[in-house]
């Protein structure tokens, strides 16, 4: 039975009616449990990905195209692709290819297409070159830039493609770019100009200037970091074209010191307008 203290102001319980010591175990656990969080049923909003795409670029490559549609500019009458002849096999024109782009770094297109000339006429295929000493390598490809260590590389890299590519021209980027003395701009620019295959943007000191100064990259430092983000935005069906109309528009008009503004048609929406 149960009494009441009223003095005290308590209750007392009947020792007959007091919870049992497994009950009070299971009490203090409860009390001592932290309450569960509720899971929300509601899905999280994904954050939908903005492709970075610069303002009034249709527009502007339109100018380019308009501006280069001559095709006067060194890049179009000496570039890689006019390094070679007609009258060589397919297998040999790829080689003059990579050779000419291998020579061309540092180096003005004119100085390229003469040593590349002087080449073709000693002889111009992966045996030449292995069978032709240093010394006579150097005097056929002086003054390209760093000549010196171009003999090197060019010697190194046609025993390579005799050992591990059956005498040919690597065919993919990878393989290319293991090659002695050839970086990626070299790589995607023989895939496509030698092998026809567009896998990547060949972006060198011409195509990173002007992608810079027309904000179609957010301010790169080198020409690689220039690429990746060029083909993020830019529609692959461009990507075949997009080297060599830079270039010849970097050369002629956007040039490295005094671009010629005023002549450019883009002058009204570039933003390093002068």
């Amino acid at each position: 039975m149960f009494t009441t203290a009223a003095g005290r102001g308590m209750a007392t319980t009947s020792k007959y009616f007091r919870p049992s010591t497994r009950s009070l175990a299971k009490m203090a656990n409860t009390c001592n449990q932290k309450p569960e969080k509720k899971v929300s049923s509601k899905i999280p909003r994904q954050k939908l990905k903005v492709r970075y795409e610069p303002e009034h670029w249709v527009r502007t490559l339109s100018n380019i195209r308009a501006m280069r549609s001559s095709f006067d500019a060194p890049v179009d009458v000496m570039g890689c692709e006019r390094c070679t002849r007609d009258d060589v096999t397919e297998e040999e024109k790829r080689f003059h290819i990579l050779v000419s782009l291998m020579l061309s770094s540092q180096t003005k297109d004119h100085v390229t297409y003469a040593a590349m000339s002087r080449l073709i006429e000693h002889g111009l295929t992966i045996d030449d070159i292995i069978g032709t000493s240093e010394e006579k390598l150097g005097s056929l490809i002086y003054p390209v830039g760093f000549w010196k260590k171009k003999v090197g590389y060019l010697k190194r890299a046609c025993v390579m493609m005799k050992e591990e590519f059956g005498g040919d021209i690597p065919k993919c980027v990878e393989s290319l770019v293991k090659l002695p003395g050839v970086g990626p701009k070299m790589a995607y620019l023989t895939m496509t100009c030698a092998w026809g295959i567009v896998v990547g943007i060949g972006v060198d000191v011409h195509v990173h200037r002007v992608c810079n100064r027309l904000g179609w990259v957010e301010g790169t430092k080198q020409p690689e970091q220039t690429r990746l983000q060029l083909q993020r935005w830019l529609p692959r069906e461009h990507w075949k074209e997009i080297n060599s109309l830079l270039v010849g528009f970097g050369q002629q008009v956007c040039l490295p010191i005094a671009p010629k503004c005023q002549q450019c048609l883009n002058k009204n929406i570039c933003p390093s307008a002068r």
